[in-house]
């Protein structure tokens, strides 16, 4: 199936290195990152899988729950799991689903129908507490994800999820942001009393409201 941004996430039972896990009751009312890997004792994979566990604080404090997946059985991600906190010095402090028959790989669309192998399943998939995909990024093999960078979104779809802002070209929390057209100038005086900047009637700029966790 091929999943568009809006769509209600598939559910799916799974074996994880946390125990059993149905994914939407695992989920409950949290946001989600869903991120994939093409299989385990790969280089880059390593890097990120102890890099999402060092960060692991800051998604705990936006209510977002992380689950990591590979296309390799349970004993041997508990094998890479001891290589990652040894060569990395941080231990896996969230669930690494096993999908070895490919079944969640292919309810996500994570392996490209034109594939030879599992080198394509190397994906993200922001999820809201709608169960609804919020975002998703797909990498090379070759190319490190940026999780600051996937904070920083998760930062803006909290954000304009909670008020009628956008953020801009490179927003970062606690910049200012814009108030979308479809907000009239007399609802922005009743939601922003502090007022805005007018650069045009389209573009009105305010500082960040508060998001709420």
């Amino acid at each position: 199936m091929s999943l568009h941004l809006g769509d209600t996430v598939p559910d799916f039972n799974a074996e994880s290195t946390s125990g059993p896990i149905h994914f939407h009751d695992w989920l409950g009312k949290s946001w989600g990152v869903l991120f994939s890997h093409p299989k385990d004792f790969t280089p880059v994979c390593t890097t990120e899988l102890a890099e999402v566990a060092r960060l692991k604080p800051e998604f705990d404090r936006r209510g977002v729950k992380v689950l990591g997946l590979s296309v390799d059985p349970l004993k041997s991600h508990e094998a890479w799991a001891s290589d990652i906190e040894e060569t990395q010095g941080y231990a896996l402090n969230y669930p690494l689903i096993a999908d070895g028959d490919h079944h969640v790989s292919d309810l996500y669309d994570m392996i490209h129908p034109n594939a030879s192998d599992t080198l394509t399943v190397r994906s993200v998939f922001i999820i809201g507490p709608d169960k609804k995909l919020k975002l998703v990024l797909t990498y090379p093999a070759s190319t490190g994800r940026n999780f600051d960078e996937i904070l920083r979104v998760i930062d803006s779809l909290q954000l304009t999820a909670q008020h009628q802002v956008a953020t801009p070209v490179d927003w970062k929390l606690g910049d200012d942001v814009i108030i979308v057209p479809s907000v009239t100038d007399e609802e922005a005086r009743k939601k922003f009393p502090g007022g805005w900047k007018e650069l045009k009637p389209y573009l009105r700029i305010v500082p960040q409201p508060r998001i709420t966790h």
